[in-house]
């Protein structure tokens, strides 16, 4: 049952969805690289590691590495982000096939970060 109504409806949507996570995840490490400069930092002097237990207290007190981090994240997660926005339009649309095309994409992201992350 796809329409070109809906169609229309879900190209806009995921093209949002990417756009926003764009330019939200910029800002932040644009945020972060001015805090980072102007606390006397290099962005070139490399960073603390990721660490999602110190994230919220480092945005808090409005260290770099917050920022910077969160930024990264957003950049990373934003593409996944949008095939969850597709699988849920193509859901909507009846696009069975579609929507399991977008959970084995998801399922191939979450194996690489969980590989990513077994690896140290």
């Amino acid at each position: 049952m796809t329409t070109a109504r809906h169609t229309e409806a879900l190209e806009p949507a995921l093209a949002g969805v990417l756009q926003a996570g764009t330019y939200l995840s910029i800002g932040l490490v644009a945020i972060g690289s001015v805090l980072l400069i102007a606390g006397g930092g290099s962005p070139l002097a490399g960073g603390p590691p990721l660490s999602l237990s110190t994230l919220p207290g480092d945005l808090v007190a409005l260290r770099p590495s917050g920022f910077l981090w969160l930024g990264i994240l957003g950049i990373v997660l934003t593409p996944a982000l949008r095939v969850a926005t597709a699988l849920l339009g193509f859901w909507r649309r009846g696009e069975r096939a579609m929507a399991v095309v977008a959970v084995l994409i998801l399922a191939v992201v979450a194996a690489g970060v969980v590989s990513g992350l077994l690896a140290g």
